[in-house]
């Protein structure tokens, strides 16, 4: 008599297996989703092939031969991310000529401003684009506003922060069960993950936070600076930021903190990339040629005053090696881009915690985008987050209509072990539920899981 829910899982098209490519691919087979990829190196066609249960396909793919090889009438999602922007535009369009239900291009090139990616992406019915250094900037943003997080991710239009901080020898909120500091602080939060030597879990009440730990809070937008400052974790926001690499991600994050008071510096040994981002910064920014690894260039910028250090050059060692220079001038917070997975422990270990990777960012969204993809009659997922180093996953849904359980307490609800629902937006009003909460048609509900992928709200039952 049980109802058996059978997945049905999505036939995907992608086209271009560079880094972002690639990073896509095995977060889609892992997913269970089935694979079908097109890229013009053989060799890389080849390791595919051998590495992955995937088909590989070496060709263009803008060639129709190349397509129809690929099966692209039966599509479900065909993802174009090859370097060229243009070269992603025709792929997709051509794709969804050709009959392939959705698609995804990553558009990246800084000429295209919002309004100019709409238009293209209604002209050429794209369903969604993705900007990975555009996001990787935000998120830089949200970390410069509050520098106390490793981490911080902004759900239902930014009303309720989630954010990761780690905890060292603070004696306020150490050894003290989590119900207890909710009622010393008298603050709506929910401390909704711990990460204690290497393993993940959701914690209840009655647990207390350790020194080392690594901690996932959420709370409502406007109580984050108060608890942090119970927390005796508040730290002023950053007024002086060194950036290393003038790369794309640089030149978005210095536009979006043009009009914030903050000093940007960027260093670039590249000269002609340094003409390229000065001339389209206004004067917050300052732009160094010079080589970042030079310990005296970064003493003469003053790398032992300023509060926050990025290291954004194409190249995860040197930026880990800048980061531990930094680290070792006191800077107090300081971010490591490193794309290679396998490097991320070796960061860890040498005590570099805020690590950004814009592969990651990308990889997030389009598993967010296939997941919401796979439920069309449940509850949509507006959002999702792989957070703990994707040990565990924050996803926002959209209350359906023909939900069942509405209008029970949450207390009453079977939900599964390693799920916690974590928030609630109704009418643009943050309710961190407690057992006797509901939820509604129509709200917008936060689920963190540590064990389990999430498709629709009704499995967390």
């Amino acid at each position: 008599g049980h109802n058996i829910y059978w997945k049905v899982f999505m036939k995907v098209i992608i086209v271009g297996a560079g880094k972002i490519g690639l990073t896509i691919i095995k977060r889609l087979i892992n997913e269970k989703h089935e694979v079908t990829v097109i890229d013009s190196n053989s060799e890389v066609v080849e390791k595919l092939n051998n590495s992955y249960d995937i088909i590989a396909i070496c060709g263009n793919g803008t060639s129709f031969n190349v397509l129809n090889n690929a099966k692209i009438s039966k599509a479900d999602l065909l993802i174009a991310c090859t370097p060229l922007d243009e070269l992603n535009m025709l792929i997709c369009y051509l794709g969804r000529k050709l009959g392939a239900k959705n698609t995804v291009a990553r558009i990246r090139s800084v000429e295209q401003n919002e309004e100019s990616v709409k238009f293209i992406s209604t002209q050429l019915e794209l369903s969604l684009t993705i900007n990975p250094e555009l996001s990787t900037a935000k998120d830089l943003c949200n970390v410069l506003k509050l520098p106390a997080a490793i981490k911080v991710e902004t759900f239902s239009s930014a009303q309720l922060e989630m954010y990761e901080i780690s905890i060292k020898s603070n004696l306020q909120i150490t050894e003290i069960p989590l119900m207890e500091l909710r009622k010393k602080f008298q603050l709506d939060f929910l401390v909704c993950l711990i990460e204690r030597n290497g393993k993940v879990f959701i914690p209840n009440g009655y647990d207390v936070l350790k020194d080392g730990d690594k901690i996932g809070v959420i709370s409502p937008k406007e109580d984050t600076t108060k608890l942090l400052k119970y927390m005796n974790m508040l730290e002023k926001q950053a007024k002086n930021v060194i950036i290393v690499g003038a790369s794309k991600t640089a030149y978005y994050l210095c536009k979006l903190l043009e009009k914030s008071n903050i000093n940007v510096k960027v260093i670039d040994k590249n000269e002609s990339r340094c003409e390229e981002i000065r001339s389209v910064l206004s004067n917050n920014a300052t732009v160094i040629f010079g080589d970042g690894m030079s310990q005296d260039l970064l003493n003469e910028e003053g790398i032992s005053s300023c509060d926050c250090f990025i290291s954004l050059t194409n190249k995860d060692e040197q930026n880990i090696l800048m980061s531990l220079y930094a680290t070792n001038k006191n800077v107090k917070t300081v971010i490591t881009k490193i794309n290679r997975e396998e490097l991320w422990d070796v960061a860890k270990s040498l005590g570099l915690e805020r690590i950004i990777s814009p592969k990651q960012q990308v990889a997030d969204i389009v598993v967010k985008y296939a997941r919401s993809l796979d439920n069309l009659d449940g509850c949509n997922i507006e959002r999702l987050f792989s957070l703990m180093d994707g040990k565990a996953e924050a996803l926002e849904f959209k209350v359906s209509s023909n939900f069942k359980m509405v209008n029970i307490p949450i207390k009453d609800l079977k939900i599964k072990a390693g799920i916690l629902i974590a928030g609630i937006i109704r009418n643009k009003e943050v309710v961190i539920p407690t057992g006797n909460d509901v939820i509604l048609p129509d709200d917008e509900v936060v689920v963190i899981t540590s064990s389990k992928k999430l498709y629709d709200l009704t499995e967390i039952l």
